[in-house]
């Protein structure tokens, strides 16, 4: 029994190179990914969309020579865990991972399987680099922006609604990213300024602090980047359009659904830009030797529908430096 089980697993080992090979003979390298967002949300088949696109532009194309498989984690830590298992069992050569909770999930799956982030706001704080030059380890990538971005939020609100003078930051206090957004906010404020926090993790809990804190007088928001935010921005638009706070946020998304204004990286070019690390890894190159980098583009865009919404005039100067203006 033994010797029978031995050779049916020896065969089954043989045969899987020649699985792995295209009509040509060519080997075909295995691309996971591990997305933060849904399936079925528009934003996912962009992101996922130009990670594609960049890939075949470099010779990589799904089903001849490469073979893509996707996990879509939904902001869940359960379903980043589940995932990170199944696709590290896969024995992929690279996976792209987007968001530090599901790094951290990949890393505990396997401290060697290659891999290249996206969507990380500090990942030398979260610990998953040794350094941004030098990363060390099984990951490199992409972060999403640095913490002085944060600081420009605050002058944002200020500028857009000069009457405010109480901001609540709504952040994940959980994560290294969330506790750093906030200090870069807090580092910045004036003293006329009243600042406090509200947790990113709970739907309920989000509606019941901005309803209270809508009770007082000139209050405005700020929606850091995380999880939450990022896989609900109806529900966060929904609250502040509600309470007619005018509220900052991270990403354009948030502005085409509906949302004031947002200042940050424009989403969907680290996806591009990782598609570059993937195709080096695959050519032979370490993460460990592949210095993360910042983004290069920044965008600003604004809803003038919201701001009428909520009695907003928006400052000439504000929608001259516009890149995206929403009527």
């Amino acid at each position: 029994m033994k010797r029978r089980t031995f050779i049916t697993l020896l065969g089954a080992a043989a045969a899987w190179p020649l699985a792995a090979r295209g009509q040509g003979g060519e080997r075909i390298r295995r691309i996971s990914v591990l997305s933060h967002l849904s399936e079925n949300d528009p934003t996912a088949e962009q992101f996922i969309g130009a990670f594609r696109l960049r890939l075949q532009e470099l010779g990589w194309v799904d089903g001849r020579n490469a073979a893509i498989n996707i996990r879509w984690g939904a902001g869940e830590d359960a379903l980043y865990a589940k995932y990170a298992t199944e696709l590290v069992a896969g024995a992929p050569d690279v996976i792209l991972v987007a968001t530090t909770a599901a790094v951290m999930a990949l890393k505990r799956a396997s401290p060697v399987v290659p891999l290249v982030f996206v969507g990380v706001v500090d990942p030398v704080g979260s610990g998953l680099v040794a350094s941004l030059a030098r990363p060390g380890g099984n990951a490199t990538g992409f972060v999403l922006f640095e913490y002085a971005t944060a600081a420009k939020w605050l002058d944002l609100v200020r500028e857009i609604a000069p009457a405010v003078s109480r901001v609540a930051v709504l952040r994940d206090p959980t994560i290294a990213a969330g506790i750093g957004q906030f200090a870069a906010v807090q580092t910045v404020a004036p003293m006329n300024i009243e600042l406090s926090v509200v947790g990113l993790q709970d739907a309920s809990e989000i509606e019941q602090s901005i309803a209270g804190f809508a009770r007082g007088s000139n209050g405005g928001l700020i929606v850091t980047a995380a999880g939450f935010s990022v896989n609900h921005p109806d529900l966060i638009v929904a609250l502040a359009a509600r309470y007619k706070l005018p509220a900052v946020y991270p990403f354009r998304f948030f502005v085409n659904a509906g949302g004031l204004v947002s200042y940050g990286p424009d989403p969907v070019d680290p996806y591009r830009r990782a598609a570059d690390y993937v195709d080096r890894v695959l050519k032979g190159e370490k993460p460990a030797d592949l210095p993360v980098q910042a983004p290069t583009k920044y965008e600003l865009a604004l809803n003038l529908k919201a701001a009428k919404a909520i009695g907003l005039d928006v400052p000439h100067t504000l929608l001259a430096r516009a890149d995206e203006v929403i009527e």
